[in-house]
């Protein structure tokens, strides 16, 4: 909608556009190199964000299954307590039997609570075993999560800082590269972006310098020279998929 407005408000050449791609590549150009100063700290400052998160959730895991250890070493040692209780009282039992089959009775229901309290004791050193593992990787991996905070900081200040000090020049290149494109229709600008996504160094627009395309260095006939000094219509290079331009800095024939 912006665009079909501003395109009916001037009608601009086709050599108008064409100049004003050129405008917006040069422009680019220097936003790009702003963004090389940066280097990669970006992706370092998401990759430590991502691995702070990682090992958020790697202690949260961590904490949440000692949680459960110790919920079930409490549940053991209440059901050692509990059968003890039980021995006791068959114990008090055994000295009130009638007979020898009561007395046997009851004997066998101290063996089985001894050997339930034996079951739950293997167990709860089974527990405090994996509570002692579990603490040994919490400690790793707070350790490791302290250090990627520290790392996550320098790197936030370091890229906080590139980006203040270029911040005024990115702004006024933002609004070179607006008014550039106010000159372009969405059909050609969508081709700009396509070929900067997929050449290097993002130049979609390049000079013809001695005879040559400016991107990938091939010979460029003399009569389509011609056609792209005229800018009556935007001329592709055929070997890189370029924008070819006339440079503005040679001299007129």
């Amino acid at each position: 909608m912006a665009t079909q407005k501003k395109t009916a408000e001037v009608d601009y050449s086709m050599q108008e556009k064409i100049l004003a791609l050129y405008d917006l590549q040069k422009i680019d150009s220097k936003i790009d190199e702003i963004n090389k100063v940066k280097g990669e700290l970006p992706l370092e400052v998401q990759d430590l964000e991502d691995e702070l998160t990682g090992l958020k959730t790697r202690i949260d895991n961590i904490n949440a299954e000692i949680e459960e250890l110790n919920t079930l070493t409490k549940q053991r040692k209440r059901e050692v307590d509990q059968a003890k209780i039980m021995i006791a009282n068959y114990k008090e039992q055994q000295n009130n039997v009638r007979n020898n089959r009561e007395f046997d009775a009851i004997n066998k229901e101290i063996e089985y609570q001894e050997l339930e309290i034996e079951l739950a004791e293997k167990r709860l050193k089974e527990y405090a075993a994996a509570v002692k593992g579990k603490k040994a990787q919490y400690e790793e991996a707070d350790s490791a999560m302290k250090e990627r905070a520290i790392d996550l900081s320098a790197k936030k200040a370091e890229l906080e800082g590139i980006e203040a000090e270029t911040a005024p020049q990115v702004e006024e290149y933002t609004a070179q590269a607006e008014r550039a494109k106010s000159k372009i229709d969405d059909r050609l600008l969508a081709a700009y972006d396509r070929i900067r996504r997929n050449v290097r160094n993002g130049l979609a627009v390049v000079t013809v310098k001695r005879d040559a395309c400016g991107g990938c260095f091939n010979r460029i006939p003399p009569q389509r020279q011609v056609d792209i000094r005229q800018g009556k219509k935007v001329i592709i290079c055929e070997y890189c998929g370029r924008i070819l331009v006339a440079d503005p800095d040679s001299a007129e024939e």
